[in-house]
């Protein structure tokens, strides 16, 4: 499965590689990342796959939330396809 992650917020020190542990502790590989920094705030787009069918989507959605939430940061994860219809309406 194909996802979709996006992260916003102030920028801080540990956001790549907090999102990145918790991505490879659930065997996501990231395929592609666009980030920038403007005015102190960080915005991310990282296209990954999801190949262990054992893992849910759903977990990854509830540790990158609550890492989120912890870092004061916006953190969602959609799987590709519903994004890409979401963004096409």
């Amino acid at each position: 499965m194909k996802l979709v992650v996006t992260i916003f917020g102030k920028d801080q020190v540990g956001i790549i590689a907090n999102v990145s542990n918790i991505l490879a502790g659930k065997k996501v590989n990231i395929t592609s990342v666009n980030q920038n920094i403007v005015d102190g705030f960080f915005n991310m787009i990282m296209m990954a796959e999801l190949t262990d069918n054992s893992v849910k989507l759903a977990d990854i959605q509830k540790c990158l939330k609550e890492k989120g939430q912890e870092m004061n940061l916006e953190i969602k994860v959609q799987n590709q396809e519903i994004f890409n219809i979401m963004h096409n309406i």
